[in-house]
């Protein structure tokens, strides 16, 4: 039988694993970094993954050399309690721009991508080359290719919907973009976006006193994700899960006419 959940593709042999897992990869990605084929034994030197046979969640590491600290593409997918798949974080890389350490302190301690601490200087540094929140290094600019590559690798499990759990704000507003609808959280960007009116209250605190809250920030998705980020709402982002129908789109926009 063809497995249909994380959990069940863990149980196959390991060979059987990665030949699944290896689906959600672009061909297109491979073929930039010149890198073997997704079914290729030579690949395995490359393709790094985490998998218990007795788990539920799988984590993703592509690289394009095999000693580079940081993946082109890392994805963390899991089951829903109703056994429907749901992306953690997926992440691209590009491994030849500059890399901004968001994700460690100085002393090497984890930041969790600044939600459990947060490294400002390099923060900072982020912001003014023009990445968002959570990103170490510019992304590859090939998130239609893998989301194709992933749809169908969920499409091949049997099923027509997925889930996604956006980390920050800019994330929730990319997915709109390619479809996705809310399964919660879309009165909370309502909110946002009401905020961010010439007349909302976070538009008032814009003032210049930090980096991340500089005035006209209202105006950039980018720039409000920082703000947000740096704690403008007064609460974390969280309790954001958003869902695709394969080949469709929910048409949500809950910030119109806002530019990058």
């Amino acid at each position: 039988m063809t497995p249909s959940t994380i959990g069940s593709i863990n149980k196959l042999p390991e060979a059987e694993k990665r030949r699944l897992y290896a689906r959600v990869i672009p061909r297109s990605l491979l073929e930039r970094f010149h890198l073997p084929a997704s079914d290729s034994q030579r690949i395995q030197n490359f393709l790094k993954f985490k998998f218990a046979p007795n788990a539920s969640d799988v984590e993703l590491s592509l690289f394009h050399e095999e000693r580079f600290p940081d993946p082109i593409l890392y994805g963390h997918l899991t089951d829903t309690l109703n056994g429907q798949i749901h992306i953690l974080l997926y992440i691209l890389n590009d491994p030849d721009s500059p890399r901004f350490n968001v994700d460690r302190m100085p002393d090497g301690a984890a930041t969790k991508f600044g939600t459990l601490r947060r490294n400002l200087e390099a923060e900072a540094g982020a912001l003014v080359a023009g990445l968002v929140p959570g990103q170490v290094r510019r992304g590859l600019r090939m998130l239609p290719a893998a989301m194709a590559a992933f749809e169908t690798f969920v499409r091949d499990l049997g099923h027509d919907i997925y889930f996604v759990e956006p980390l920050y704000y800019h994330n929730a507003v990319i997915f709109e973009r390619y479809g996705f609808a809310y399964q919660e959280g879309r009165r909370f960007m309502e909110r946002i976006q009401n905020g961010f009116s010439p007349d909302g209250d976070l538009e008032s605190k814009l003032d210049g006193a930090h980096p991340f809250r500089q005035p006209g920030a209202g105006a950039s998705i980018r720039l409000r994700s920082w703000a947000i980020h740096d704690g403008i709402l007064g609460e974390p982002f969280t309790h954001v899960t958003m869902y695709k129908r394969i080949g469709k789109s929910a048409g949500v926009d809950t910030c119109p006419d806002v530019a990058w």
